[in-house]
């Protein structure tokens, strides 16, 4: 009933945030985060895509820390199916939002596959931040529009001018993708549970990374989310199971006629 309730006042229209306020947090995300498309751009360039193919990643995948992966395997000399096995799963998360995301937005059915490219951390990090659904909408679409617009523009810009720049690695614009997707995950991470799989994610991949082809280990990293949740599971069902058992050696304790 409390959660029904709370979804209740999360989508009611009175009062909530000024609209002048959403847009400019919007814009604020969207700019900052638009421009690193250029740093995409430089490194797809350097990993051996063309112009065209770095430009249609960004117009059709949309998700830059799927986008990272696979040019950062790629460039790593990694298998071009791996590369994408470990940029879809990276992409799966989206799914995710956008299941949480349909209904904050209650939007038509006929707009709701166009809507669908811009479910990314971004857009949902906003969205989820509004107090009500007007504001959950003026924050998605202008947050995504600013950045869909600018990452493009940037990627293009950025795989036009990779040979000007030379070696993007003295750079340092290869980590700039990754960055910004831990800078948006971190504060995300508000349980035990979410900050061990983190961490043992974090664990996996590095570990793995001199061992193992370009690629996969993201993929064996993904592995950290259902061990985290089987040991908690574990965990849980023993406690419950414990409960009764210490209920009734308690009752068992009990001297006769005393009372409780």
């Amino acid at each position: 009933m409390a959660e029904q309730t709370a979804f209740a006042d999360t989508h009611r229209d009175d009062g909530g945030k000024p609209d002048a306020a959403v847009v400019r947090d919007a814009l604020g995300v969207g700019v900052a985060v638009g421009l690193s498309g250029f740093a995409f751009g430089v490194t797809s360039a350097g990993s051996g895509l063309t112009l065209l193919q770095t430009c249609a990643l960004s117009l059709l995948v949309f998700t830059g820390a799927s986008q990272f992966a696979l040019v950062g395997a790629l460039a790593a000399g990694g298998n071009p199916l791996t590369a994408a096995a470990g940029a879809f799963f990276l992409g799966v998360r989206n799914a995710f939002y956008g299941l949480r995301l349909s209904q904050l937005l209650a939007l038509p059915r006929a707009v709701r596959p166009f809507a669908a490219q811009w479910v990314i951390d971004e857009t949902t990090a906003v969205a989820l931040a509004q107090p009500t659904r007007r504001s959950v909408r003026i924050g998605f679409t202008v947050t995504g529009l600013t950045l869909y617009v600018l990452w493009n523009l940037t990627t293009l810009l950025g795989a036009v001018g990779a040979e000007a720049i030379g070696d993007t690695d003295a750079w340092g614009l290869d980590a700039a993708g990754p960055a910004v997707f831990l800078a948006l995950l971190a504060p995300m991470l508000k349980t035990t549970t979410e900050r061990v799989v983190a961490g043992v994610a974090v664990l996996l991949g590095l570990g793995l990374l001199p061992v193992l082809p370009a690629g996969v280990p993201v993929l064996v990293a993904a592995l950290a989310a259902p061990a985290a949740l089987y040991v908690e599971g574990r965990r849980g069902a023993r406690s419950a199971g414990e409960a009764p058992d210490g209920e009734a050696t308690g009752s068992a304790d009990q001297a006769p006629g005393e009372d409780r």
